[in-house]
């Protein structure tokens, strides 16, 4: 098989490279599946470098996020979930390939109708979108809702669920492009997170000025956005893409009765399995009544291996919207 394979941490993506190796050879436990299409992911640039909380022993394959074929079920399972042909996306160490071996609760079926790329990137920003706005916070009609980088895979998902349940979506980003992307999702409202004053402009968007009901931050934003939070507010914690983790002002959460609340979906699986299942079964729902549509970036495509560090690179520079996803050729003469 062909990989990114990383042998010693990098400066940046533009060090990576593409190797052979040897097909990897599955567990009786696990699933092989010829990988069409890898997602972009953030903590992917983290990892690279040895900066990211969980590096795998060296040398290891880069990429997380996949979708391709099923090429063998594991052979100690009676009665598999899916069967050689089916067409899978998921998640696992090792998605910068054109092989991977995964668990079968790493992987779910692609939805009817849509193609390896757009569920590619599903794994991890669609039940996180639901998972914190739907369980954690409880969301419903009437609500107004503030999303942060609401134009950036994990943005894009929340803000459909959002919308979903009926709420009011106010979304932050930092360009034209990207508020024109938010728009085309479903945002009611855009706001420069850039511009001075940017929470009074969030707070006047809602009823008498009172505030959002729920904050969803993947950035680092809390402080700023309890300016426009309201009295019981809930704010969503779902990462720190700005690089800073915040000291946040406790005194301000005091006096507004608001609920800080942590997210993480990774963590699901040890803490609380027996929602996985029901937050999928939600989500397969939504896209079958056409409520949740995949969130490719479209503006240009990235095609074979080699064109990762690239994609990663403008990732890490914002200069994209959405899920960045790498096309992955199969097959003798594939050009990787």
């Amino acid at each position: 098989m062909r990989a990114v394979q990383v042998t010693e941490y990098v400066k940046g993506p533009e060090n990576l490279t593409v190797t052979t190796l040897p097909d990897p050879d599955p567990s009786p436990s696990t699933y092989l599946v010829a990988i069409h299409a890898a997602a972009i992911n953030f903590f992917d640039l983290l990892q690279i470098r040895g900066k990211y909380q969980i590096q795998p022993p060296l040398p290891w394959i880069s990429g997380a996020e996949f979708a391709g074929v099923v090429l063998s079920a594991p052979s100690s399972i009676a009665n598999p979930k899916f069967k050689k042909g089916d067409r899978v996306f998921g998640s696992s160490q090792g998605g910068y390939a054109t092989h991977v071996c995964a668990p079968e609760e790493s992987l779910m079926p692609v939805p009817p109708g849509w193609g390896f790329s757009e569920a590619a990137g599903l794994m991890v920003t669609a039940p996180t979108g639901y998972a914190a706005l739907v369980h954690c916070a409880g969301v419903q009609e009437g609500h107004y809702v503030l999303i942060h980088a609401a134009a950036g895979g994990v943005g894009l998902a929340a803000m459909q669920v959002a919308k979903a349940f009926g709420a009011t979506v106010i979304a932050t980003a930092g360009s034209k492009r990207k508020w024109e992307v938010a728009r085309d999702f479903g945002a009611d409202y855009t706001v420069d997170y850039n511009r001075d004053g940017w929470p009074e402009e969030v707070r006047k968007l809602t009823p008498k000025g009172r505030g959002v009901d729920i904050v969803f931050d993947p950035v680092g934003m809390i402080n700023a956005s309890l300016k426009c939070t309201t009295w019981g507010g809930k704010m969503l914690v779902i990462g720190f893409t700005s690089g800073n983790i915040e000291k946040v002002a406790m005194n301000r959460v005091l006096l507004k009765n608001v609920s800080l609340i942590g997210m993480t979906w990774g963590s699901y699986s040890k803490e609380a399995p027996e929602l996985i299942g029901k937050v999928w079964e939600e989500l397969f729902r939504l896209m079958k009544e056409g409520k949740f549509k995949g969130t490719l970036y479209t503006d240009r495509t990235f095609h074979g291996l080699e064109t990762v560090g690239e994609a990663l690179g403008m990732l890490g520079r914002r200069e994209t919207w959405g899920k960045v996803v790498v096309s992955v050729p199969q097959g003798i003469g594939s050009k990787l």
